[in-house]
């Protein structure tokens, strides 16, 4: 079984990792119960989840004050950093939707791959129990995830932008979509951020917001050059 392979030991409730994997679309395929999908266990798995991570700030940065820990924890559980650990544990090609929405990339979803994410951890506690779940997470974590880096990398980098520009008195930073491509479902674009009309970076992404922040990212490096 492909979960056997995953966490590399013989497994005792196949079925609630069948289930971790299950989006409720395909519920009315099987004729199953609304409680048969992943969401309870990804409501227990985000419990357990957020215990783990805390354990693991604890270990790392044992020297670090409470608002620290509660800034890195947050980046450490937020979606799409569960998303992408879904993606590096190869969980999209598992999860099972229903006939009607197979073609419009449910799967491929940050928000649906964190809740898989979840759901796989809950599935896991009840059949190996917290310590082996514990030990399993913090070795995706650490194995995926440096640690240090994310500790000291600032998230909003359009803020970070908008604050340097009012500092230096230089014009307000504008956004501007510059291409998108892809279908409905799974679109891609890209954004430019423009000062006094010259652009100044540029950001590739899933979602406008996401190209915004990395467009700024440029921006910021671009100036800190110039400066």
């Amino acid at each position: 079984m492909f979960i056997e392979k995953l966490i590399g030991e013989l497994i005792d409730e196949p079925d609630l990792y069948l289930k971790a994997l299950r989006h409720r679309s395909s519920l009315v395929d099987e004729s199953l119960d609304h409680t048969e999908s992943y969401e309870q266990l990804e409501f227990l798995g985000d419990a357990v989840l957020d215990l783990i991570v805390t354990e693991l700030i604890f270990r790392n940065f044992p020297q670090n004050d409470e608002g620290f820990m509660t800034k890195l924890r947050s980046k450490l559980v937020k979606e799409p950093t569960l998303a992408r650990l879904a993606g590096e544990l190869d969980l999209p090609q598992m999860i099972e939707v229903g006939k009607r929405v197979r073609t419009q990339g449910i799967e491929q979803k940050d928000s649906v791959l964190a809740d898989i994410f979840e759901a796989i951890i809950g599935a896991m506690y009840k059949d190996k129990g917290f310590d082996w779940t514990a030990r399993f997470v913090i070795g995706v974590y650490e194995k995926y995830i440096d640690l240090d880096v994310l500790a000291v990398t600032h998230d909003n980098f359009k803020s970070i932008l908008l604050e340097m520009t009012q500092a230096e008195k230089m014009s307000t930073p504008v956004y501007r979509v510059l291409r998108e491509s892809g279908p409905d479902h799974n679109k891609t674009f890209v954004v430019g951020v423009f000062l006094n009309g010259t652009q100044y970076g540029h950001g590739e992404g899933k979602n406008k917001k996401r190209a915004e922040q990395i467009a700024a990212a440029e921006a910021l490096k671009k100036l800190s050059k110039k400066g």
